[in-house]
């Protein structure tokens, strides 16, 4: 597997090394030893999963302390535009993000480190995402920033339209970056 540095400092893209064959193929999705390697000290508690149509849009959403939570993100089946946003007052790369497919076909996943908002849009129907978290949910922890905040400037709208977009009620209310009083 190889874990490649992003621009941002500690987010990590992995990519499993594949063995294919004519029966299917074969990948290590997660290796301690490799992430400690890497200097990544995760200890993850769970593993969560969700199922969504073409345009769902999940984000952008963190945790604060001391329910803050790394993830490693991951699609089984389906692709999505995956999105981390650097929220680290004392980070050089503060308020910015980073954006990557990962697909059921790429098998790439991404690292994002407690100190992140996290947010993907789905590109194709029957997506399946999956991450390991590192903490526990805590609903009373949540943060979010709004996925179409004129500051981040993050091109969803790369792969598919706008007008297409499917989110939750609490994605539709979410305040904008500049309101953002980070706890990281």
């Amino acid at each position: 597997m190889n874990i490649i540095e992003t621009p941002i400092k500690d987010l990590f893209v992995i990519e499993p090394k594949i063995w294919k064959d004519p029966r299917g193929y074969f990948y290590e999705s997660y290796s301690a030893k490799l992430f400690s390697e890497a200097d990544i000290n995760a200890v993850f508690v769970q593993d969560n999963q969700s199922f969504s149509q073409k345009g769902t849009l999940r984000g952008l959403h963190a945790q604060a302390p001391p329910f803050a939570q790394g993830k490693l993100v991951r699609v089984i089946q389906g692709s999505v535009l995956d999105v981390a946003v650097d929220i680290r007052k004392d980070s050089a790369t503060y308020g910015e993000h980073f954006a990557i497919e990962l697909s059921g076909e790429n098998h790439k996943q991404l690292w994002v480190p407690p100190g992140f908002l996290h947010g993907f849009l789905t590109l194709q129907d029957n997506t399946i995402f999956t991450y390991k978290v590192t903490n526990y949910y805590d609903k009373d922890s949540e943060i979010g920033i709004m996925w179409n905040d004129s500051t981040l400037n993050i091109n969803w709208s790369k792969h598919l339209n706008a007008n297409q977009f499917l989110l939750s009620d609490k994605d539709l209310v979410l305040g904008d970056f500049n309101s953002l009083v980070s706890p990281f």
